[in-house]
């Protein structure tokens, strides 16, 4: 866990600096998917460190790929929430995860602008050193829910009419629903007790190897979901799609609607 939290806070200071500064922007899958050089310089910077501090690593990053062939697994997003990284929007986060054997071992996110650092061991789950435990309201009908869903790509997979009866139904539902725009940080959130739960059906393992272990370890659920994408049973951090809860909370609602989601992406592969 201290080779991710420093590499985390090692990149915090140039990005607080860049932020809400005039920057390029490219485009790699499509529109909605955004890189900007501080992405690419900041992935470079915790990979040369993780390398340098543990030479027994493979890095995987959202911008450079896999490098290196060690046992211990790095994911790392260098910023999760790029777009509102570049537009000037305060919730993005730096996400670096450990896996040995298929196990996520420690995970650190970093939120820079609001000084927050959530970390995670096999021994507990912190925010900024102080234990971190999750608290969700009881009943879905007074809880806030955090999501993404749908865009364009569940448009496609699902369909437009059945995409937006699924998400009409957590609306009618909950309630509040937000949608911030960084799977990492919104699961930490729930983590911390400052929403109560988030879902997400479209993720990579560099969004939420870190939030598996500092939610779980706080208290809460994390419910994968294989989404087609990969074989039931697979690792969670794994998985594209997740179920994430605050400690006390039962949605009997996102369950079902997650799982009919998850369900029907399955049987269409």
């Amino acid at each position: 866990m201290h080779i991710a939290k420093e590499a985390a806070t090692l990149v915090g200071a140039p990005l607080r600096a860049a932020f809400r500064s005039t920057m390029a922007v490219d485009y790699k899958v499509d529109l909605h998917d955004i890189v900007t050089v501080h992405d690419k310089q900041s992935e470079a910077t915790i990979r040369d460190y993780i390398l340098k501090t543990e030479p027994d690593s493979t890095l995987l990053g959202e911008e450079g790929g896999s490098v290196g062939s060690g046992r211990v697994q790095w994911f790392v997003d260098p910023i999760d929430g790029t777009s509102n990284f570049a537009r000037g929007l305060a919730f993005w986060c730096v996400s670096i995860g450990a896996v040995i054997d298929d196990r996520v071992v420690a995970g650190v996110i970093y939120d820079p602008v609001a000084g927050h650092l959530f970390s995670a061991d096999l021994t507990g789950a912190w925010l900024n050193g102080q234990v971190l435990r999750s608290a969700a309201c009881p009943d879905e009908s007074h809880a806030t829910l955090i999501t993404g869903y749908p865009v364009a790509r569940d448009f496609r997979l699902d369909g437009k009419e059945r995409a937006l009866a699924s998400f009409g139904e957590l609306a009618e539902t909950f309630s509040t629903l937000r949608r911030p725009g960084s799977a990492a940080l919104s699961i930490a959130h729930v983590a911390a007790g400052w929403a109560d739960a988030a879902v997400g059906f479209g993720c990579n393992p560099w969004d939420v190897t870190a939030a598996v272990l500092i939610l779980r370890n706080a208290g809460g659920s994390y419910r994968p979901l294989p989404l087609g994408k990969v074989a039931p049973g697979s690792a969670a951090h794994l998985c594209p799609g997740y179920v994430a809860i605050g400690d006390g909370g039962r949605y009997p609602t996102l369950d079902s609607v997650a799982t009919d989601i998850s369900e029907r992406r399955q049987l269409s592969r």
